[in-house]
């Protein structure tokens, strides 16, 4: 950007010269509420003008505690221009969690809007905390949104200073307490505005919103870039409604996380096996009729960029929806540099497994230790009231610490090899990095989640859990295919990282258990604890099932 423009300046934009196009779609009980520009620049202005009545000290921390939805992005401006700082908490966050941040960052208000199982999602929130409900059926809240935006709404426009702090996010990081990454209006807003140019996205791109906007990925490439391209967001209602939601979409971007879409790819080979699906694809007329069919049910027909973030995606997968015309570009980024370090886009078959280049602004470069380090605008202000973790992850020379240990090839693509932290080091003194094994392990299309450990063994294993679609099969069918994977990973491996067993756990690994977090990563650590007597224990056979 020549000139900084923030959100509010982008949203007097859009509401003075194209007012009654629609912004936002929000489906209630099946039937979809449209806002247009016009109508989102009054509620935001109404918003405002309720925080402003509250006469908070400039720039106070405000919560917003939900699930995705319009009166998210609508309070989100309304924090803005009234002239304060956005924290928002994970929908599916803990009551250590909820209370450790409204702490931490000095929380004065609480939006709380759409959330699973209410009554113990909101159960944490302290008493004479002050809160506003969204619009939506039983949420709770001491003051309603009606009451709260009945009032008038601001006249003016106000803006924001591009050095002024505009959101503390806080990671949902798999070990300890999360940190509160601190962005200016102008970091993490470059990044918004400058992924655009990448992506080729503008006002008449159609996208979903569902991953949560707590989270870097959502805020920045959704939400906040929504407000520099003009593009049409939809919501999601709920889990059940998820695949209608999207075919009534028709999204023309399209981003998800590893763990999605592997479920997607289950979802349609529970509709036809990969066998016949396999000889179909195979047949020139028919492969085209068949690709577009699965494309249209999982209303992706329109999308002309799929993309996928967060954690890796199994090469295999992008290679199993390459058939089907759905061609996934990976893309990297943390917290800390506003989600904008690589992508992948335009897709390249020749450059599965990596996370593509360097977005432009942005300079990459590989340590000594092989850690990736990155600098660019839009890396953080600091960690909220912790300087020395600031400093410990800031390099002299200004690039920022990313703990992703990696490499760069001669046209410049950056591959991932591994976290720093969760290599480890077996009984017999040897390196493993577990990450690349996992990766190969997935290919085996009834593994659905696995952790490769192995900290105090001679030799590693892996635990897992397997798909619905497994269920379907005889325990010894499943043994061979597991067999089968655990022999042909080890081929390919230096002995000392050769697993000694896959274990193959009954129950599913979420974030209602703790062994998710609420970006779908694994937490390795609580796994581990948890099940360190079975990963401990010996076993006779290579494929270990845990009833």
């Amino acid at each position: 950007m020549t000139e900084f423009k923030s959100p509010l300046d982008m949203l007097y934009h859009w509401e003075t010269n194209h007012p009654n196009d629609v912004y936002l779609r929000q489906p209630i009980n099946g039937k979809i509420h449209s806002f247009t520009w016009a109508e989102i620049g009054l509620e935001v202005r109404k918003v405002a003008a309720g925080l402003k009545a509250l006469s908070l000290a400039p720039g106070s921390r405000i919560c917003i505690f939900s699930k995705n939805c319009a009166q998210w992005f609508i309070t989100d401006l309304a924090i803005m221009m009234a002239g304060h700082v956005s924290v928002p908490i994970f929908a599916t966050a803990g009551g250590d969690t909820i209370n450790y941040v409204l702490k931490h960052a000095d929380v004065k208000l609480m939006f709380v809007g759409k959330l699973d199982n209410i009554e113990s999602a909101v159960a944490p929130i302290p008493e004479d905390m002050p809160t506003v409900s969204f619009p939506y059926e039983g949420i709770p809240g001491k003051t309603s949104w009606a009451e709260f935006t009945d009032i008038a709404p601001l006249a003016d426009n106000p803006t924001r200073d591009k050095d002024e702090l505009m959101t503390i996010i806080y990671t949902s990081g798999s070990t300890g307490q999360p940190k509160g990454v601190m962005h200016s209006f102008a970091t993490i807003n470059w990044a918004a505005h400058a992924c655009l140019a990448q992506l080729e996205c503008d006002s008449s791109d159609r996208v979903m919103s569902y991953l949560p906007l707590a989270h870097i990925t959502e805020r920045v490439i959704i939400e906040l870039a929504s407000f520099y391209s003009g593009m049409q967001v939809t919501f999601v209602e709920s889990l059940d409604t998820f695949n209608h939601d999207v075919v009534n979409a028709q999204p023309t971007l399209f981003v998800s996380v590893p763990r999605l879409w592997t479920k997607f790819q289950m979802g349609v080979l529970a509709k036809m096996p990969q066998k016949k699906l396999s000889l179909l694809l195979s047949i020139p007329i028919i492969k085209g009729i068949v690709a577009k069919k699965i494309r249209s049910g999982l209303g992706l027909n329109s999308t002309r960029l799929f993309a996928s973030g967060s954690a890796p995606l199994a090469p295999a997968v992008i290679r199993w929806f390459e058939k089907l015309g759905i061609t996934i570009s990976e893309g990297w980024g943390m917290t800390e540099n506003s989600a904008y370090g690589t992508s992948a886009v335009p897709f390249r078959s020749d450059k599965v497994g990596t996370i593509g280049k360097a977005y432009d602004g942005v300079d990459i470069r590989i340590s000594e230790e092989g850690e990736i380090q990155v600098k660019a605008p839009c890396v953080m202000l600091g960690y909220y009231l912790e300087p020395e973790k600031t400093a410990e992850t800031m390099t002299e020379d200004g690039y920022l610490r990313t703990g992703d240990k990696g490499e760069i090839d001669h046209e410049g693509f950056v591959k991932i090899t591994g976290r720093l932290k969760e290599i480890f080091k077996t009984s017999k003194g040897k390196y493993v990095v577990p990450a690349p094994i996992e990766a190969k392990i997935v290919e085996n299309i009834n593994v659905e989640q696995v952790c490769v450990t192995g900290g105090d063994l001679p030799q590693p294993v892996a635990l897992m859990v397997l798909s619905a679609e497994a269920s379907q099969l005889s325990r010894d069918e499943l043994s061979a295919s597991l067999s089968q994977t655990l022999e042909r990973v080890n081929s390919t491996l230096e002995s000392h990282m050769r697993m000694d067993n896959f274990i193959v756990l009954k129950d599913e690994w979420t974030i209602d258990n703790a062994l998710l977090t609420p970006t779908l990563k694994v937490k390795r650590h609580v796994l581990e604890e948890r099940f360190s007597d079975v990963i401990q224990a010996k076993y006779s056979n290579k494929v270990a099932f845990i009833d």
